[in-house]
């Protein structure tokens, strides 16, 4: 399932509430990660912090009943995507660095590191990591055959 524009739009919204909730101040006082909850059935997206309050919630119609087997991985991509075009304003929220926007699904369980904002580290896409196990694999066999 590839995400709508408006399923795009409406991430977008949501995040922007939360970043609002975080303005940019020279020394960060707040020390949380970011939960976003997704709920296959409903749709609904609510966003918590490491307290469980609530900070924003909104309802993704593309995901209202929702049935795909890849729900989750299609809706770590979409997340990724928004999150990736807010990079700098979520990288200035007044968050203790490092800390985490990940994704859960509804039994509060983590599908997807979605981000991590940290001046040394970085998430990469599991795009990228695809085959990486087979390459390394075999780097290692050639490794010991020498």
């Amino acid at each position: 399932m590839k995400a709508t524009e408006q399923t795009l739009q409406q991430l977008t919204r949501a995040l922007r509430k939360v970043v609002e909730k975080f303005p940019a101040t020279e020394d960060a006082t707040v020390l949380t990660d970011i939960h976003i909850r997704v709920t296959q059935e409903s749709g609904e997206v609510m966003v918590f912090d490491d307290d469980e309050r609530e900070l924003t919630r909104c309802v993704v119609e593309q995901w209202i009943d929702n049935k795909d087997d890849d729900f989750y991985a299609s809706a770590t991509t979409a997340l990724r995507t928004v999150v990736n075009k807010q990079k700098n304003t979520i990288d200035k929220m007044s968050i203790l660095k490092p800390f985490s926007l990940v994704l859960e699904d509804d039994d509060k369980e983590t599908v997807a590191e979605l981000y991590v904002a940290d001046d040394d580290t970085v998430i990469i896409d599991e795009e990228l990591m695809k085959g990486l196990d087979k390459d390394l694999d075999n780097f290692f066999e050639k490794l010991i055959k020498e």
